[in-house]
This record gives structure tokens, C-alpha cells and sequence, in this order.
């Protein structure tokens, strides 16, 4: 099969761009390929905007995702066969975080999924997984009297990030959301993980309280035509209270400090969801309906699989993805895992890491080393989080 990303001359297909390329390029970012996109990695200090994000908001351009919308009368039994979430189970204005699963139980792609009415829901994808998402949707969807539609380039969407989030949104010049109590919420009364229906500049949008950091905060979906203007009204509310833009790079180092798994080093197609400490949502004890690699996933991964696991090190080298983990020297120092993601936490002072280790030295506590270029440098087996945001 020829890969759509390489066109039949053999030359790369160019980098797609976002509808803020041009807003966050103004703003001095500096851009970097994530997903086939080319998408702002920083727009000045990794460091600064990793902090403005703790201490005070960040404004992330995050257009890259994936949307599709599912509508019509069997829109919920679509998604509880094609999804390891009970999807029927969500309420109206409500989310779930939930997988797409292969039938051997291996993830294709992590995804939430909103409920915006009754019959109809958006799911979100990571950027990398759009087509193999909208492939197996669309087998899925087979024999169900449901429509989906790709969304992504008809959307925008903006994250805001940090303690100072709802009350940027409140200053946010143009941004009407407490009036219509759209969805039965206003603003203040958005709970976690739940949508509600707004408006900017005359244009409808939704506004989303999740997010990839750690911290409170909130995803805009709107227009892309009216996206570098909501960017820009951001901007000018969120500036004086300490808010920066903030790129790709920040947001990992966030999303590793909130332990949250990543496609393509923590979750994959090689990888069930049990084995990186997800098993609660594939499947959920109460979700009758049968779905897509159920099977799999309640037979649990092979003996001896690999688990996911918090690493804190000592000192100020860090592991990175690929690292070996090895058994203490004085156990033999035999290799027992592998670093997925790793970084120096810019919150917490140390490095820290996730990795996949052997069953038998998981245990919250284990002493284990990390071969960083050649140098063992020692670490702990920690309990996820690394960081959890002050309530």
C-alpha cells in the first residue's frame, strides 16, 4: 500500500498548517514537523513557558488535532462498538477520555470523545493518527444508521492553560459564554471534563474544560477563519496577567510531569492499555456492549509484559526515550526497561521519566539505574503523577 503521505512522485507531501500559522509565526515561534504539521516547538524559553503554564496561563496553538463528528440515531451504539468507552453512558455536555482499539487489543490511537447533543459527538485524535483513526472509523462504521464527518480542517483549536485560564477567558474581549448557559453551564460552573456552547466575534465556538498540562484550563473550538482573531483577543486579555504562547516543547515537559502518556512512546499498537496503567477504561465494568478488541484487552497482556512506571533520578542528567533501564549493580544490572519519555522537571528541580519495565521491579520504591550515555545514574520506581496542580 502506497503511504498517502508521500505523493506518487515520491517527493514528502509539504507540512500541513494550522489556521494560527501565520499569528503564532508573528508572535516568534519557531516551528518544528509534529504529525505532518508544522506546528510552533517554542517561541522563545522552553523553561519560561513551562512556567507561565504553572504560575500564571498558556496559549497553545494545538490545531494539529484530529476532529470528527458523529451524528444521527445510532451515533451512540456506533461509538460503543467502535470505542472501549460506554459511550452512551455520557451525558449531554460531558467528555470521556477513552481508546480506539485493534482487535488484539493494541491502541491505535488515545482520544476524547465530547457529547454535544443528544445524537451527536465529537472526537478529538492526536494528529499522527488521523487516518488510521478515520480508517477504522469508518469500517466501524458499517450497519449503523450514524453519519461521520472529518472536521479537522473546518476547526481551529486553542488551549489555554494555567491557574489564571478562567479569568482570561472572562477578559477575553468579543467572548460571550455566561448568558446563554449553552449546554446548561455557564463558565464558572464548567465542571472537568465537560463542554459548553459560547460565542466570539458573532461566531459559535466550544469551549472545553480539559487538557494535556496538569493544570485547569480550557480547549476553544472554533472556525478557522475566525481563529487568528480569537488568538489575538487571547492575547490581549491574557498578556497582563502573565500569559505566554507556548509551543510543542513546553507542553511535553508538562504533560511528563502530569505522567499523561503520549502516542508513539507510551501508548502504541504494540502496546495494551493495561500495560501503561489504563486498563480502567478499556473495558469499564459496566459497559455491556461489545466492542473492537474487548477480547484482547480483558485477556490482558502476556505474562511477563512490560509495565509503565514513574522514574525519579538523582542529580541533574536525565534519561531520555530509548534509555535502557537497568537492575542495580548489586542485583546483576542487568537491562529490565526502556525509558519512554524522560526530561530534567523544570517544576520539580529533578529528572524524572516514564518507562517500561519488567513486572517484577515495578513496585512503587524499587531502586533501579538509568544508562544515561554510558553512566548509571540512579533512580526510583515513584507513583504517577510526578506533579499534581494545587486545587
Amino acid at each position: 500500500m502506497t503511504d498517502p503521505a508521500i505523493p506518487a512522485d515520491g517527493a514528502p507531501a509539504p507540512l500541513r498548517r494550522s489556521p494560527l500559522h501565520d499569528a503564532t509565526s508573528t508572535a516568534g515561534a519557531a516551528f518544528t514537523d509534529f504529525g505532518g504539521w508544522d506546528m510552533p516547538l517554542r517561541y522563545g524559553s522552553d523553561l519560561a513557558e513551562h512556567h507561565a503554564v504553572r504560575q500564571a496561563a498558556g496559549l497553545f496553538d494545538i490545531s494539529h488535532m484530529a476532529e470528527f463528528g458523529v451524528s444521527g440515531p445510532q451515533a451512540a451504539e456506533f461509538l460503543d462498538a467502535a470505542l472501549a468507552a460506554d459511550v452512551s453512558a455520557i451525558a449531554v455536555s460531558r467528555a470521556k477520555y477513552t481508546m480506539i482499539l485493534a482487535e488484539d487489543g493494541g491502541v491505535i490511537d488515545d482520544l476524547i470523545v465530547y457529547r454535544n447533543a443528544e445524537s451527536e459527538y465529537l472526537v478529538v485524535a492526536n494528529a499522527g493518527n488521523h487516518d488510521a483513526v478515520a480508517q477504522a472509523l469508518l469500517q466501524r462504521l458499517q450497519g449503523f444508521d450514524a453519519t461521520l464527518a472529518d472536521a479537522t480542517d473546518a476547526l481551529a483549536l486553542v488551549a489555554v492553560q494555567g491557574p489564571l485560564a478562567r479569568q482570561i477567558l472572562h477578559a477575553t474581549p468579543g467572548l460571550e459564554h455566561d448568558d446563554a448557559k449553552a449546554m446548561g453551564h455557564t463558565l464558572d460552573s464548567l465542571p472537568y471534563y465537560a463542554i459548553m456552547g459560547a460565542v466570539f466575534a458573532g461566531r459559535p465556538l466550544l469551549i472545553a474544560r480539559t487538557g494535556y498540562t496538569g493544570e485547569d484550563g480550557f480547549e476553544l473550538y472554533v472556525d478557522a477563519a475566525t481563529a487568528p482573531l480569537l488568538w489575538s483577543a487571547l492575547l490581549e486579555a491574557g498578556t497582563p496577567l502573565g500569559l505566554l504562547p507556548a509551543g510543542l516543547a513546553a507542553r511535553d515537559t508538562l504533560r511528563l510531569e502530569a505522567g499523561m502518556p503520549l502516542y508513539g512512546h507510551e501508548l502504541s499498537r504494540d502496546i495494551q492499555p493495561a500495560q501503561a496503567g489504563l486498563g480502567r477504561i478499556a473495558p469499564p465494568a459496566s459497559k455491556t456492549a461489545d466492542f473492537v478488541g474487548r477480547a484482547a484487552v480483558e485477556s490482558g497482556p502476556a505474562e511477563g509484559a512490560r509495565v509503565l512506571v514513574g522514574l525519579a533520578a538523582e542529580g541533574r542528567r536525565a534519561g531520555r526515550a530509548g534509555y535502557a533501564v537497568l537492575a542495580p549493580e548489586s542485583d546483576g544490572g542487568a537491562p529490565v526497561g526502556e525509558i519512554t519519555s524522560g526530561a530534567l522537571s523544570p517544576t520539580l528541580g529533578h529528572p524524572i521519566a516514564l518507562a517500561f519495565v519488567d513486572p517484577a521491579v515495578a513496585a512503587v520504591g524499587q531502586a533501579l539505574d538509568l544508562d544515561v550515555r554510558g553512566s548509571r545514574i540512579p533512580a526510583r520506581v515513584v507513583a504517577l503523577p510526578f506533579y499534581t496542580r494545587k486545587k
